[in-house]
């Protein structure tokens, strides 16, 4: 890790002055899809700690932006990341010391936007809030990411994702009818609600700043972000669709027999999503399911939760008999929405993935998913 003092300009030098990578420890950027850097000249300070905060960073790097990374001296591993640390310049400064803070303020002030992750009011007490950096650089977007927002009861709580989206009842829909909740990793909050909707937020106050001179402060809690995710489950409510109280038993949440994961022959797992009523009847057919329905094809809703037990009893034993290998190859040519569920190794190799260049190695070795969206000229 760079020494503070030795890989750092000194405070007295402005940063617009420096070349962006004087001084620093650079990591490898992704080699970008054509046009695909629209952040290009965008100067980004991400002083965001872990998860989230480096994941959104990462995002503004992929797609052009300059990311300049404050770390602590002496980091560990949690601070260390090779996937979500690619495309920026480390800089280590201590922020407990005036020098750091005096560093960080002269980034900020050549910044376009700014990350930080710390609890709320721990900024301000650094001399590092948005009041304090707005009267040198008042266009700086100041983006800020915690778990329960910098307003509220909780405000100053600690937190990780599996609480966030406990807090927001989505936890409660996540599992099978006769287990306990489910967790997703920590993808709901944390890098859904969190680092992705960041980066919505300080994309969308950029152009306001680059017109009026006046930034903005964007306050991305991730209770907000995962609550904001489940929309979709609130509106089936509304209309009788979806029932908060019955986990397992909705429509997305394993409850339907054509959406769900099943086990094959071989210990592996299948996934099926057959949802809309062409495909359903797709994987009917390519099952040779047709005269074991509760009734006819042409006239079953398979919506009908009353049918659903008599469904999954005929689906599961057929798939079941069944090799992985064998049903991928049963459904190669089929508009049947069934897919294998890989390992991540298996992934890296699948062909589709492999043509659409999902992954990418980097100069150490290190495999990456790659950059999205892509971007091409218009008209391409």
């Amino acid at each position: 890790m760079p020494d503070a003092h030795d890989d750092v300009p000194s405070v007295g030098e402005h940063p617009r002055e420096r070349s962006p990578r004087h001084g620093a420890s650079p990591n490898p950027a992704m080699p970008p899809h054509p046009g695909s850097r629209p952040l290009a000249g965008t100067r980004v300070l991400d002083l965001g700690g872990i998860g989230p905060g480096p994941f959104a960073t990462m995002i503004l790097a992929d797609l052009g932006a300059e990311v300049t990374r404050l770390d602590p001296p002496n980091a560990g591993r949690e601070n260390v990341n090779p996937v979500l640390d690619r495309g920026k310049t480390r800089v280590t400064a201590d922020l407990k010391t005036a020098a750091g803070t005096r560093l960080a303020a002269e980034l900020a002030d050549a910044s376009d936007i700014l990350v930080e992750g710390f609890r709320p009011g721990a900024a301000e007490r650094l001399g590092l809030g948005p009041a304090d950096l707005h009267r040198t650089n008042p266009a700086l977007v100041y983006g800020r990411i915690t778990g329960y927002g910098q307003t509220g009861p909780k405000a100053q709580r600690a937190g990780h994702d599996l609480g966030y989206i406990a807090s927001t009842g989505l936890l409660l829909q996540l599992g099978r009818a006769d287990g306990p909740p489910q967790f997703p990793a920590n993808l709901l909050a944390d890098f859904g609600g969190g680092g992705m909707l960041l980066v919505v937020g300080v994309l969308a106050a950029l152009p306001r700043a680059r017109e009026t001179g006046v930034g903005t402060v964007v306050d991305a809690a991730m209770i907000d972000g995962a609550n904001l995710l489940w929309s979709m489950m609130h509106g089936f409510a509304a209309m009788g669709l979806w029932h908060h109280d019955a986990r397992g038993r909705n429509l997305l949440d394993s409850g339907a027999p054509f959406y769900d994961l099943y086990p094959t022959a071989d210990g592996r797992h299948v996934s099926v999503a057959c949802i809309e009523r062409e495909f359903f009847a797709e994987f009917v057919r390519t099952l040779d399911l047709e005269d074991a329905l509760p009734e006819p094809l042409e006239t079953l809703d398979h919506w009908d939760p009353r049918h659903w037990p008599a469904l999954r009893a005929v689906i599961a034993p057929a798939l079941a008999a069944r090799s992985l290998e064998a049903i991928v190859a049963l459904f190669a040519d089929r508009d049947a929405c069934v897919e294998p569920v890989l390992t991540m190794a298996e992934a890296k190799e699948d062909p589709h993935n492999v043509e659409r260049g999902l992954f990418r190695t980097d100069a150490a070795g290190v495999d990456h998913p790659s950059p999205a969206p892509r971007f091409s000229p218009g008209g391409a």
